[in-house]
């Protein structure tokens, strides 16, 4: 992502962050909390390539990226929250018109889909920095494996995160309480919890790759237009 980009997406995120904490309304003020964690990922990845940073450095960045990177997809499991609201009116069983639901429901969509989509670019900008460090072939198996994996380990810590209620900062500042937690919360209930969610993740990925892959860029529309 060139600078301009980046730094552009900093200030919309950042706007969007004020706009938040002014004008979010109850019982939806978690929102910002989410919406800034669920950045964390985005703005670590931005850091990988900024002059080759030595390879402890670079480690820890991929770690912490990790430790964050599902708070930016888990953000789509808020949308739930939105029933809180009571949408359907009782007498006609049809969505109210109701501006205060449509404003709290305009909120949780914009950051679940900013937060995701964007996650995805940082999934794959961390992808590729790591295939770049380790010297792998960048074959479209290899890369099809990181994201797996990836979105198989988000969606276990989207799992901690909705269920444990176990958030990524506490396992910085409280480590030894996740223990007891982690090794108890596998069964398969979990699991089939574990494969949805990466079904979604990757139905996701998998349409975002297709728009960028078969959308023509400027040179090659140029190209066609000329001849």
């Amino acid at each position: 992502m060139a600078p301009r980009y980046r730094w552009l997406v900093r200030g919309a995120f950042l706007g969007f962050f004020i706009y938040l904490h002014f004008f979010a309304l109850a019982p939806f003020r978690f929102i910002l909390l989410n919406t800034f964690l669920g950045y964390i990922p985005i703005e670590i990845a931005f850091h990988y390539d900024q002059k080759q940073p030595p390879a402890i450095i670079f480690w820890l960045l991929v770690i912490l990226w990790l430790l964050f990177y599902p708070n930016a997809p888990y953000l789509l499991t808020d949308l739930f929250h939105l029933s809180m609201l009571h949408p359907y009116d009782p007498t006609t069983g049809l969505i109210r018109f109701n501006l205060h639901m449509w404003l709290a429901y305009t909120n949780l969509i914009v950051a679940a889909l900013s937060c995701t989509v964007l996650g995805f670019w940082s999934m794959e900008h961390t992808i590729q920095a790591v295939i770049v460090r380790l010297q792998l072939s960048e074959t479209a198996i290899t890369k099809s494996i990181f994201v797996i994996l990836l979105t198989f380990l988000t969606s276990v810590g989207i799992f901690i995160g909705r269920f444990l209620r176990l958030h990524s900062i506490y396992l910085l500042l409280k480590p030894t309480q996740f223990i007891q937690p982690l090794l108890a919360m596998w069964h398969p209930r979990m699991l089939i919890f574990v494969f949805l969610m990466t079904l979604i993740q990757l139905v996701i990925y998998v349409c975002l790759q297709l728009f960028k892959q078969t959308t023509p860029n400027a040179k090659t529309l140029t190209k066609h237009t000329q001849q």
